[in-house]
């Protein structure tokens, strides 16, 4: 009995080893399972997290053990810990060098003059008069403007210009460009002039608010902000001096609440010819291509420099800008709307549409702060909008044209003209329709593929566009000077057979809708840009292909299909 029993035992024993054998095999294989190659990633996605966890904690103890957690998960752990974010290192910049970057941006600012004496105690007799404004207590209004508030209306300040024209029978004077909310008006303010030699400014009454607009136009209202040209004489003693700044004030004794550098730019010798654009507007209107083809055409004609200024625009229109200003051919000022006007991208657009005389009020702004400060740099300022060209019909650019036309207008007036204008004639879009598109030309050349014109051209002294003579501008309209230096504006009607404003439209003008029936019905074929041809496609195709308009398309090719078609 005694032997049977400790038989079951043993067996009893051996079933229990074999089974936790068993056990021991299964439990095995499943780990291997589990680590094995085929785990998986995310095995590996929560190692990693662990290991980070671990890491990156202080209490983790950064032993030799962690040499055992298997390679994979270490090497991704590590180039994660090893990533760096790419951001701009670059030096901080300097406060002369944030000084020069905001008298680029700001060019009404006086920062650099500023920046100079802001250490200095500049003021009249004590620090109760005059004393000179600190650029931070400066009030501004829509970035560009600066602000006056007076007893009597509100000013909105846009630059200052010396003026030393000989036609100018005030002697030296400092011209201010703004917007006053007044008709007429009739506060009494003053000039603070500082120059850059002397701690105390210099007083001078304001002479003359000139009104750049006529009140037949409408819009004449109290509160509505008006364009003006603000006059100050320079004291005679200070006739050789140029100011470095300027303030316009009530009281000679005020502190300032806006200070304007005085714009004097006079190279040793005059360039040609400039173009002023207003400010654009075509936030959702890609006109891009359109622009490289008439900024390259008004270069063939004989363009200096385009001077654009910029509300809202397209990217692709700001590129093509920016690679025309490194080119250093245009240059583009921002621009925005004074007072309460909207600025908002897209609102304003629709402001300018509905509100037509405050759009064509505010226009006048960037034409005269163009002139002014070309005043020295250019024979001739031309206005003109980016879909239209003072077109020489008979001569081969600009230059050779008043060469013709200077001799005639001689013979009509001794004096010399204030400018020279142009009559319009319009090249319609939708007449190509009916005649066809020229497979030789390149479908993006717009000007060169528009060769249908109407026949008749809008009536003399309308819609006219001019080159201005800088002498003896006073104040500049689209259309016309306004008014002159010298005398009456004379303007010399050059003739139709030696120039044409070419005007590339979809329609006429709204004030001409009964008109343009007629210049649709009675149109002709006027192929005087041919003469470009060659020149401008190549020109035009070249800046596209550099700022990757054709994309990874050969130009030649593309040429050469739309030879074929």
């Amino acid at each position: 009995m005694a032997v049977f029993g400790s038989r079951c035992l043993y067996r009893m024993l051996c079933w229990v080893i074999l089974w936790g054998l068993i056990v021991l095999a299964v439990f095995h294989l499943r780990s291997h399972e589990v680590e094995g190659p085929n785990a998986g990633s995310m095995s590996n996605s929560v190692n990693s997290r662990l290991l980070l966890q671990k890491l990156g904690d202080p209490r983790t103890p950064h032993t030799e053990a962690t040499a055992s957690t298997s390679q994979s998960p270490l090497s991704a752990a590590h180039l994660l810990l090893n990533l760096e974010p790419s951001i701009d290192k670059s030096p901080s910049l300097s406060e002369a060098m944030i000084v020069e970057e905001v008298q680029k941006k700001l060019p009404s600012l006086p920062i650099a003059y500023w920046n100079r004496h802001k250490d200095r105690p500049m003021f009249y007799k004590n620090e109760s008069c005059a004393k000179f404004p600190s650029i931070y207590d400066l009030e501004f209004n829509n970035i560009y403007w600066q602000n006056l508030h007076t007893t009597n209306g509100s000013f909105q300040l846009f630059g200052a210009y010396y003026d030393v024209r000989k036609s100018s029978k005030i002697g030296p004077a400092v011209r201010i460009l703004g917007m006053i909310n007044r008709i007429e008006p009739t506060v009494k303010t003053y000039c603070q002039f500082w120059f850059e030699s002397q701690k105390e400014p210099v007083f001078m009454k304001v002479m003359e608010y000139k009104y750049i607009w006529y009140r037949k136009w409408g819009n004449y209202k109290q509160g509505i902000y008006q364009p003006y040209l603000i006059a100050c004489q320079i004291p005679h003693q200070y006739h050789k001096i140029v100011p470095a700044s300027v303030s316009i004030v009530e009281k000679p004794c005020d502190t300032a609440t806006n200070n304007l550098r005085v714009v004097y730019n006079k190279p040793e010798k005059k360039k040609k010819f400039a173009v002023c654009v207003k400010g654009l507007d075509f936030l959702h209107e890609d006109l891009s291509v359109r622009l490289v083809e008439w900024i390259e055409l008004l270069g063939i004609l004989g363009a200096d420099k385009v001077f654009f200024y910029e509300l809202q625009v397209h990217p692709n229109i700001s590129k093509v800008l920016q690679y025309y200003q490194k080119l250093d051919r245009v240059d583009v000022t921002p621009l925005t709307l004074p007072g309460g006007q909207p600025n908002v991208p897209g609102f304003q657009h629709m402001y300018l549409v509905k509100k037509w005389n405050n759009k064509r009020q505010n226009e006048l702004i960037p034409y005269n702060d163009c002139l002014y400060k070309n005043l020295y740099t250019y024979e001739y300022i031309a206005l003109l909008d980016i879909d239209e060209v003072i077109m020489p019909v008979n001569t081969m650019s600009w230059q050779e044209l008043m060469d013709t036309v200077l001799p005639k207008a001689r013979g009509t007036k001794n004096d010399t003209q204030a400018s020279y204008n142009v009559r319009n004639v319009y090249f319609l879009d939708d007449l190509i329709e009916v005649h066809g598109w020229f497979k030789d030309i390149p479908r993006y050349m717009h000007m060169l593929q528009h060769v249908y014109r109407s026949k008749n051209f809008t009536k003399p002294n309308q819609y006219v566009k001019c080159f201005h003579n800088p002498e003896r501008a006073l104040t500049l309209h689209n259309h016309f000077p306004l008014a002159c230096l010298g005398g009456a504006c004379s303007s010399y009607a050059i003739e139709t057979t030696d120039a044409q404003l070419q005007h590339y439209r979809a329609d006429c003008v709204r004030t001409l809708k009964k008109s343009c029936v007629e210049f649709r019905q009675n149109s002709v074929v006027d192929t005087t840009i041919w003469k470009f041809k060659e020149k401008l496609v190549m020109r035009t195709t070249d800046t596209l292909k550099i700022l990757g308009f054709f994309g990874s398309r050969d130009v030649r090719a593309h040429i050469k299909s739309e030879t074929v078609k």
